[in-house]
């Protein structure tokens, strides 16, 4: 289990990727720099998914992703020892990439695969195609990320249009069990369970990181503070 603080922050929109290095403008303010990215076809939600998460409240006026987009957040991430104690709080800084979900930038979010260390898989629970095509998004990752088993958050989003629904729930956990991957309802309207997917996310890393502490094997996926680039 973990404990999860949320900190004051400021978020960003930035569409120039090459303006963020190791300097923010919390720069040294942090213990970890993590980057996710959000993936999904085209309207399924990821820019105001990613919005109600760093900003609380839900966006209309968003219009299509055009290229990468990113937002920040800073977090407090606590493990549990055996004993169920507390750890030392550790700060996290996230970079969330939005990126776009039409096949004319496919080459160029393909790119930013690789430089990430965890993934909100996104559908339109209110689109059938959309959830088909997260098996394509998957092969994807598993061609272009760091390693061929990623961690992958998959995320039902839309779920306030009940009404509308045409993926069934069952149907979506049976997928994301098949993949051994973590599967919520997310809505990016009211918040439901929007937290809870990307705390997952974070904790899958953390978690990743601790079991391989001392084989180097994520130096250039995060940033501690202070480390030179």
């Amino acid at each position: 289990m973990i404990l999860l603080e949320k900190t004051e922050c400021s978020t960003v929109t930035q569409r120039d990727p090459g303006h963020f290095s190791n300097s923010t403008m919390f720069d040294g303010d942090y213990d970890y720099l993590i980057k996710f990215l959000a993936l999904g076809d085209s309207g399924v939600g990821k820019t105001s998914f990613l919005y109600q998460y760093t900003d609380g409240k839900f966006n209309s006026k968003f219009i299509t992703t055009v290229g990468i987009d990113f937002r920040e957040k800073r977090v407090v991430y606590r493990s549990n020892g055996p004993d169920g104690t507390a750890g030392r709080g550790q700060r996290v800084h996230l970079q969330l990439w939005d990126t776009a979900g039409q096949e004319r930038f496919r080459s160029l979010t393909t790119a930013f695969f690789r430089d990430a260390m965890g993934f909100l898989l996104l559908f339109d629970l209110t689109n059938e195609q959309s959830f088909l095509n997260v098996r394509n998004w998957i092969s994807q990752l598993q061609i272009h990320a760091y390693c061929e088993n990623p961690d992958i958050v998959l995320c039902g989003n839309k779920s306030d249009l009940e009404d509308q629904r045409v993926v069934k729930e069952e149907e979506a956990k049976e997928f994301a069990e098949k993949y051994g991957i973590a599967y919520f309802e997310t809505s990016a309207v009211d918040g439901t369970n929007v937290n809870k997917a990307v705390d997952t996310l974070l904790d899958l890393i953390m978690k990743r990181m601790e079991r391989n502490l001392g084989q180097n094997k994520y130096q250039h996926n995060f940033i501690r503070a202070g480390a030179k680039r």
